[in-house]
C-alpha cells in the first residue's frame, strides 16, 4: 500500500493492558448525512486507511498475520478480525463500527484463567521480559506510523501506573484530578459543592495540603496528606508509593484513638459470615459448629432479615441480598429489634421459630 501524502482522519489512539486502541467519531456524522449507505461507506473507508495500515505495519515488524481462527464459527463477523503471531506473543486485531483494538497476550507463563492468557488479568504484568518488550515495541510502531500518516490523530497517554518503576502516589493523585472533568485549575482540585465535604469528622476545615489521619481497607489509621478528589472523597498520600480514598467522614483531622487497634470488626464479621455459609454448603458441619462459636458465643438465637419488596435476604452486615437462606445474614436480636417494623422489611427467625411479620 502506497500513500500519497497524507490522509485527514482525526481520532484518538490509547493504550490498555497489552491493548492498542483506536476511536474515531466519523460515523456519526456519515449516519446523519447519509443514513445507512453512508455509514457503512465510511465503515469501507475506515477499514481501508487505518485497519490496512495496521495490518501492513505488523507485517513489516515481523509479525504473521492471517485469517481469524474463529471464522468458521463466526462467519458474519470475520472480515472485521484477523488473528496474529510473532513468535510467543499472540495477537488479535479487529474493526467494530469506530473501532479498532489490537489485543497481544502470551501462554508462557501459566495463565490464572483456564481458558488461557488472552483472558487473564493484568496482561503486561505476567508477560517474561523479553515478551513484554516486543508487545511495547509493537504498538509504539502502530502508533508512530499513524500518526505520521493521518493528520489529526492524537495520542491520549493512559493513567501512570503507581509503583515502584512507575508513579508515585503524588502524581497518580495529581493525575486523577487533573483529568476529572470537574476540574478547577487555581484549585487543583474540582469545586465542593456541598460544605459538609470539605470538613474532617472532627469538625476541621480541610484543604489540599492537610495532614490527616484516617482508616485504610483494612481498618489501620494512617496518617498522610489530603487531597480533594470528587464528591465527599479525599486522596490520602501515605509515602512514596501508598494512596488511599477516604469518604470525608473518615477523615479526622486528629488522631482518632488508639493508631496500635484496628478497626475492622466489620470486615471480620463478613469474612466469618462468609466462611460459616461455605462450610455449610459444603455440609463440614464441625468447621461451621466452630465459627458459629467464634462468632455467637453462648448459641444465642439468630434472626435473618428479609426483604418483603424483592423477595431477598440481607447478606451480612446488610450489605447486598441473596435468595439463599444460608447465604443470608446471621443477626442477634438486639440487631434486629425494630426492624419488622420497617418499611418493605420483615423480620424472619432461623431455626426452629416461626417467621414474624
Amino acid at each position: 500500500m502506497k500513500t500519497i501524502g497524507r490522509i485527514n482522519r482525526a481520532g484518538t489512539i490509547t493504550f490498555g493492558d497489552a491493548t492498542l486502541s483506536i476511536y474515531e467519531d466519523g460515523i456519526s456524522a456519515a449516519r446523519a448525512a447519509g443514513g445507512w449507505p453512508a455509514e457503512k461507506a465510511w465503515e469501507r473507508q475506515f477499514k481501508r486507511d487505518v485497519f490496512a495500515r495496521i495490518v501492513q505495519t505488523l507485517h513489516r515488524i515481523g509479525w504473521t498475520v492471517g485469517p481469524w481462527d474463529k471464522a468458521d464459527q463466526y462467519k458474519a463477523i470475520a472480515l472485521g478480525h484477523r488473528t496474529c503471531s510473532k513468535g510467543d506473543l499472540k495477537g488479535e486485531l479487529d474493526v467494530s463500527g469506530r473501532c479498532i483494538k489490537f489485543e497481544m497476550w502470551q501462554d508462557v507463563t501459566p495463565p490464572e484463567n483456564s481458558n488461557g492468557g488472552r483472558y487473564d488479568f493484568g496482561k503486561e504484568a505476567r508477560m517474561p521480559y523479553l515478551l513484554r518488550i516486543e508487545m511495547e515495541r509493537t504498538r509504539r510502531r502502530i502508533r508512530d506510523y499513524l500518526l505520521n500518516v493521518l493528520t489529526d490523530y492524537e495520542f491520549k497517554p493512559s493513567a501512570p501506573k503507581l509503583g515502584i518503576g512507575g508513579a508515585t502516589a503524588i502524581e497518580v493523585a495529581a493525575h486523577a484530578r487533573r483529568t476529572c472533568c470537574h476540574y478547577v485549575q487555581a484549585l487543583d482540585r474540582a469545586n465542593i459543592s456541598n460544605k459538609e465535604q470539605g470538613f474532617s469528622a472532627d469538625g476541621v476545615a480541610l484543604e489540599n495540603g492537610s495532614k490527616v489521619f484516617a482508616f485504610d481497607h483494612a481498618g489501620r489509621v494512617i496518617c498522610g496528606t489530603a487531597f480533594y478528589s470528587l464528591n465527599g472523597n479525599w486522596q490520602i498520600v501515605t509515602g512514596r508509593y501508598g494512596l488511599t480514598y477516604a469518604w470525608h467522614t473518615g477523615v479526622y483531622a486528629e488522631c482518632p484513638g488508639d493508631p496500635r487497634v484496628k478497626r475492622n470488626s466489620d470486615q471480620r464479621r463478613r469474612r466469618l459470615e462468609g466462611e460459616l455459609a461455605k462450610a455449610i454448603k459444603a455440609m463440614d458441619f464441625e468447621r461451621a459448629t466452630v465459627l458459629r462459636d467464634i462468632l455467637f458465643p453462648g448459641n444465642p438465637p439468630l434472626f435473618a432479615i428479609w426483604h418483603a419488596e424483592s423477595n431477598v435476604y440481607h447478606r451480612a452486615g446488610c450489605r447486598g441480598y441473596t435468595s439463599d437462606l444460608s447465604q443470608a445474614g446471621k443477626f442477634t436480636s438486639d440487631e434486629v429489634r425494630g426492624w419488622d417494623r420497617a418499611p418493605n422489611k420483615v423480620i424472619r427467625i432461623t431455626g426452629d421459630e416461626k417467621a414474624a411479620a
